[in-house]
Formats: structure tokens, sequence, C-alpha cells
């Protein structure tokens, strides 16, 4: 019986999950519908925008994403600690960006003096925001609902434009973080909509290139803002961040990408980064996990070992995604 999507999200087993929402039927997302001819090619921006914007209201990272025809891909960060760092008036802030608050709320931010039990109110309040506001759901919530709105009025129907809730992976550790990356990035490729990463549009690896190439050789401001930026290899205090190489991650992408769109299904040249060896990922598993990431691991992804532990955070009593994950993290 599938968990309940609140028994689906631990911060004790990790704070990186990958998101996917699939549209219903026929309705479609962006691209050229072929049945009635319509282009909603422009869609694709809109939605890359709003994916973007809300990374920077909620305390939810943005890693990766992909925006495809019919579906879009989303790998999270829940930064839990800087939403426990924001102010009582930072949370309200950052909430009316999204809802217009409550009675209360509003006359806080007009610096209106509020009674002690009305002050006390506005606190719950603001402690429940604040939780919402590192919450998948609520970040899920609000991004399919306002494209779904939209589009339902830009097309003149009503109904339900999503195929159910959005579907989620937990990713344990490193090698599931990476390996979930490429996947999402590599998407285009590997549907044929895109022959290198710099061609993949409305991608997270196109605009890490692209940031890349227009800001040189400063190294302290190549990163693009709106996405959680690369930090390097784990050592003592890292600062907050994937903890990967941006240049070695960006080079296994392409070295993927490559192979994919030559319809290979060989190992990595020789001049592999040092990334996938420090990972303990095999080539050729590399390989058909940049392939078959989403349709062969499903609910919690990472080694086996963090994998069982991962079963007692989340109540699980049965082994269900051990096997697959053994075959390909080892």
């Amino acid at each position: 019986m599938p968990k309940p999507r609140c028994n689906q999200v631990s911060l004790e087993a990790t704070s990186y999950y990958h998101c996917v929402s699939r549209c219903v039927r026929r309705a479609f997302l962006c691209g050229i519908d072929d049945f009635t001819g319509k282009n909603y090619e422009y869609r694709r921006q809109l939605l890359e925008n709003k994916i973007l914007e809300l990374g920077n209201i909620f305390a939810i990272d943005v890693c990766a994403y992909a925006v495809m025809s019919n579906h879009y891909h989303l790998v999270l960060h829940i930064n839990k600690e800087q939403a426990e760092s924001w102010t009582t008036d930072e949370v309200i802030q950052q909430w009316h960006k999204l809802f217009s608050g409550t009675l209360f709320s509003r006359r806080y931010i007009k610096k209106d003096k509020l009674l002690d039990a009305e002050y006390d109110l506005l606190i719950k309040d603001v402690e429940k925001w604040r939780v919402q506001l590192m919450d998948i759901s609520w970040f899920m919530r609000v991004l399919n609902e306002t494209t779904a709105r939209s589009s339902n009025k830009e097309d003149k129907c009503t109904g339900r434009f999503w195929e159910g809730r959005f579907k989620s992976q937990a990713l344990l550790d490193e090698p599931a973080l990476a390996a979930c990356m490429a996947y999402v990035d590599l998407n285009p490729i590997r549907s044929k909509l895109a022959n290198s990463p710099e061609d993949s549009m409305h991608t997270s690896i196109k605009l890490r290139i692209d940031s890349l190439n227009q800001r040189g050789n400063s190294h302290s401001n190549k990163q693009p803002n709106n996405l959680y930026p690369f930090v390097g290899n784990p050592r003592q205090n890292i600062p907050a961040g994937l903890p990967f190489c941006l240049e070695d991650y960006l080079e296994l992408v392409d070295i993927t990408g490559r192979i994919m769109r030559e319809d290979k299904r060989g190992f990595i040249s020789n001049k592999t980064p040092p990334i996938l060896k420090r990972l303990n990922i095999a080539a050729d598993n590399w390989i058909y996990l940049s392939r078959h990431f989403e349709s062969k691991l499903k609910g919690l992804v990472g080694t086996a070992f963090h994998l069982k532990e991962a079963y007692k955070v989340f109540g699980y009593k049965r082994n269900c995604y051990l096997s697959n994950c053994e075959r390909y993290f080892t």
C-alpha cells in the first residue's frame, strides 16, 4: 500500500528529492501538439521562470531541472537552516510573495500596533508558514496550480491538467544525487531534442554553462545565483552547496551526453573526470542510470548502506528498493 506523501519526505534521511509532474491525457505543457498543430513552446520559458522564482521564495534550493513537452523534472534541496534563520519579518515577506497572508500579517507589515493576543496569533501563523516554506509539497502545489490555472484559462477549458500529484524520489547520498542530476540534465538529449548539454534548452545544465561562459574566469561569480551552487568535494567546514566540482560535473555530463547521442552503450572514455571514480559508480552502470534512473529506481535511492539506514527513518518493513540500488551503486 502506498505511503502518504507526508511520510515520503524526511530530513533525517536526506534533504535532496527528485520530483516529476506529468500532464494528464492529451494536455500539452510545452512544444507542438501534433494532433492540433498548436504551438505551446512559449510555456516552457514561463515554467522555467516560475521554477527559479519559487526557488528564491521558498527555503528550497533548485539543484537541477528540465522542462519537457508534457512533463518536467526537478531536483530540490530542502534548506532547513535557511528557513530557521529567517526572522518573523522575513517569513511574512516571503509568504506574502505567494499569498495575501492574514489581516494581522498585513497590519504587521504596515507597522500597525497589534494587541498581545493578535501578535500571539500572528506568531503561530508565522511558524506554520516557516514550515510550509521548506515543504516540497507546498513548492510543487504552488508551481503546478499556477501552471494549471493559466493553461486552462488559455485553452478555455476546465478540469485536471496534471496527472495526479507529483512523484518523488528521496536521494540518500552523493552517488544517487549525481546520477539523478545527470539524468535530469540529459533529458532533452535522451529524447533527441538536443545534441549537447549546451543546446539543451530550459535545463539547469544550460543555465550553468551559459553563466560560466558569460562570467569568464571570475571563479567566485561563475555560477547562477538562482541555482544551488557546486562547492567542490566534501571537506570539513564545507560551504552550503552541492558536494561536487562544477567542472567535473559538466565534463561528466558532456561525455555521457555524447555517448547517448551516438546511441552507444559502451564505457565512458579514458578522460573520465574524477567525480565518477570518487562516487564509486562503474562506468557501464553510470550510462545505464543516465538513461533509466526514473524507471528502474523508485522511492528511496542510494547505496545499500544508506538505504538500510533510511528504512528505519521512513518506517519501511520490506527492502522493496534494495536490489536495483545494490546493482547500480556498488
